[in-house]
This record gives structure tokens, sequence and C-alpha cells, in this order.
């Protein structure tokens, strides 16, 4: 093949699109569908739960749109992250799926999935080949055991394996996101730098495009570079569009690591080939010394509660800050007389949504806001204890004056009760990488057999 040209339908699976979006896509000369099942961008919850964020209907839904147009046309879909966070109960949940919707359609393509979760045993084999990245330090076995759930994130490598052996669908774990749309052109020969740079841009669909809710885009890779054109005929990519989506989830937007090198993007050329499409050439792709994985892993920090009421007093508004700090104050004092807790015991976060709850000390804005949302959200070993203190907090949220006011001021809750368990909460703890080969850590089967 002297072209691939690889259709991303949507930046993840589940979010929905105009069917017409990728029949047209098809139309366009489509070989490959590839598209993300999730990230890290939502939190721990996700990965420390092992729970998707988005629906089944949806799922099946977006999976019975991809799969109609892909097996008329004979091309593969992959699926990169599986249930959000790429563990194998997504991996699992998302095939089950799958299944379902091919059973529907009457169709039977061969669906590989790949496995990225990995244990804190295996991985303790592995601890002096795991290096740290900013900020963490050196990994420990205690920090691997306390995790619920980790991943590592494949490059395209498994995903060609399953390729190669014929699969038809392929439903990957925890997977970078540019690996899912790189692994079919470089498995075809394309060249790696205009590869991974189309890759990167197209990881969350229309975002390149000047209407990101009109649709996906397609790439077309060959030798010398990649074009980009969005799915929907009145959506356009222009060159500031697609060269700033390089900023979009990277700590540097000239060079982004993947396991087996770094794309480089500094001599890269964008230039409109009509109002619509982008023409990218330029790009490099640096083959690393050592083949590294990343990890992802997430544990239990305790159990939350959450309270939320609303204050419009203009008289405590004025003095907002000083309300606050009284708030803590008495929360304080009041959950020691009560509940017999030290503040040692539980954690609370009190944010002021409407006065700097977003940039704290940073916001530029000053002067009274018109109202404020009171957020209190409490973490306690247990869940019993979360709620007590939430509850303690409670007649505080509804009446608390400030220090100069001689009367009780009346707020508002929008909900009654006033407090929401929110169950166990979750921290990230794992960011280093493993220096491994690059299948030594999934497993991959396809109908009933293990290929690696």
């Amino acid at each position: 093949m002297d072209k691939v040209r690889v259709l991303a339908p949507s930046g993840m699976l589940g979010a929905g699109w105009d069917h017409a979006t990728v029949e047209r896509g098809i139309a366009l000369g489509a070989d490959v569908i590839s598209i993300d099942g999730g990230s890290t961008d939502s939190g721990p919850y996700y990965l420390g739960a092992a729970t998707a964020k988005t629906t089944a209907k949806a799922v099946a839904r977006d999976l019975r749109s991809l799969f109609t147009v892909a097996a008329e046309a004979g091309i593969p879909v992959i699926v990169g992250s599986c249930g959000t966070s790429g563990t194998d109960a997504g991996v699992d949940w998302v095939a089950g799926i799958a299944a379902d919707v091919l059973a529907e359609l009457g169709l039977d393509l061969k669906v590989a999935r790949i496995y990225s979760e990995q244990d804190a045993a295996g991985l303790k084999e592995y601890l002096d080949r795991i290096h740290p990245l900013p900020p963490l330090g050196e990994l420990d076995a205690e920090t691997l055991e306390s995790c619920t759930h980790i991943v590592g994130a494949m490059g395209h490598e498994p995903i060609v394996e399953a390729l190669r052996a014929g699969a038809q669908v392929v439903l990957a774990g925890r997977a970078t996101d540019t690996a899912v749309a790189a692994a079919f052109p470089l498995m075809k020969g394309m060249p790696p730098g205009p590869t991974w740079h189309a890759a990167k841009i197209i990881e969350c669909g229309g975002q390149c495009t000047d209407n990101p809710r009109a649709g996906g885009v397609l790439a077309t890779i060959d030798a010398d570079g990649f074009t980009i054109e969005p799915l929907d005929p009145a959506a356009a990519c222009t060159p500031i569009l697609v060269a700033a989506h390089m900023l979009y989830e990277t700590a540097n937007p000239h060079q982004m690591r993947e396991p087996d090198g770094t794309l480089d993007v500094r001599e890269a050329e964008y230039t409109a080939v009509d109002d619509r499409i982008v023409r990218v050439t330029g790009s490099q792709f640096h083959v690393a010394d050592q083949y590294t994985i990343k990890l992802e892993g997430a544990r239990i920090t305790g159990y939350e509660t959450m309270s939320f009421s609303a204050i419009r007093d203009p008289l405590v508004l004025a003095e907002i800050d000083e309300w606050a700090a009284l708030m803590c104050t008495v929360l304080t004092q009041r959950v020691a007389q009560t509940l017999g807790l030290s503040a040692g015991e539980y954690a609370f976060d009190l944010r002021l949504y409407g006065h700097n709850a977003v940039l704290g000390e940073l916001e530029p804005e000053s002067g009274p806001p018109r109202e404020v949302g009171v957020m209190l959200l409490v973490n306690a070993p247990d869940q019993a204890t979360a709620t007590a203190v939430a509850k303690v907090a409670n007649p505080l949220m509804l009446h608390l004056p400030t220090p100069s006011m001689d009367y009780l001021p009346s707020f508002a809750f929008p909900s009654s009760p006033a407090e929401v368990e929110r169950g166990a909460a979750y921290e990230f703890v794992l960011n280093h990488v493993v220096d491994c080969a690059p299948l030594e850590l999934f497993r991959i089967e396809l109908e009933g057999k293990t290929l690696a």
C-alpha cells in the first residue's frame, strides 16, 4: 500500500456520532477504523474501581454503527483503553457488548482481546527495571500492593500482533491514545513520523476541526506526510487547528514519547490543501534506545461524603473568605465536641464555586461574587464517619453567620437530604515506566486461543 486511510469517528467510544459521518469516511476509502475507549482524563476512580464512565447502551450503539460499515467495507475496527481505564474487566465488558451487537447484526467477525492489567506480585520482579517519572520517586513493593488495579499502557505492537493473526475487531486494554490509530498504518509500512503525528492529531476525532460536535476525521498517511479532513462536509480543518492539537494533553507540544520512541514535530509544516483539508509534512520519529511501558495504578484513599449549599446573601458574600475560614474552624470544633474525632482522623475540603474555587490564589478577578456554591467534601476511613462529619456541618452550611454578623442568615441546599455518599475515593500512585519488550506485559486472545 502506498497510503493508509484511518477513520477516527470520535474521541471516545460511547460518546456518539452521526452515523452518516462514518458512512462518508467509508466512501472516502477508509482502510481501518480506530477509536479510543477511555483514558485517565476522568480521574483515578475508573481505574481504581475498574468501572467504565460510559453506558453499555451508548457503547452498543456506537459499536453497531462501526461494525455495520466495517463489515460492509471489509476493514478492521480497533478500540483502545476499553472500559475507560483498560482493566481486564473493561476489556471483557466491551467484548460482551460487542458479542451481543455482532449477534444482533448477524455478523461473524473475529474478535481479539488484549489484556493490559498487571498484578503487583508480577511487577515486583521488575522493580529494578521500573523508573519514576516526575514528580514521583522510586517505586517500592508496598505501593504496588496498595493498588486496587494496575495497567500498562501498550504501544502499537500488541495490536499489530492481533491484526496479523486475523483479528477483524481488536479490543485492547490500556493503550496510548496514539497507538490505537498508529497500529494499522505502521503494520502496512507507513513511515513512523507521519504515522505517529497523524495518530496524535486524530486521537480525539473532530477536536482538530472547526466544529468538534460534527463527528470525526479521516487521516490519509503516505510516504511523505499525511492529510486530514473532517467527516462532516460542513466542518473544516485548518493549519492552526491541526497544529494546535499538539498542545492537547501533552507536556511538550513539540515532542511526545511513545513506548518505542519520541514523535518530533519541530520541523513539521502545516499547509491548507483547500478550505477544509490540511497537509502535514516534516514529522519525525526517533526510536528510543530502550523500549518502555508506562504503568498506571490507583488505590483507595478513604470514603467520601459530599454536601452542597448556596449563598446569595450579599452581606455574607462581602465577607466570604472570612466566612469560609470561620466555617472550617467551627466545623473542626463541632466534630471534636460531638463525634470525638481529632483533625487527623478525617479530612474535608471546602470549595467556594463562584469565588476562586478553580484557580484559588491565581484568580485575577476581585470583588464580592453575586452568588456562591459551597461544596464540602469529607474524606474518612469509612463511609459512616464521612457522613457523620458532613451531618455535623449541615446546620453550619445552612445558617453560619460571618464573624461580624449578630443574626443568623439562611442559605439553601439544592437537595434533601443534603449529604451524598460517594463511596470509595481513589488516587493515582503510579507514574512510572518499566523497561521491557513490546509484548512482554500483555496477553492476547483470539477466538479462545492465546496468541501472546
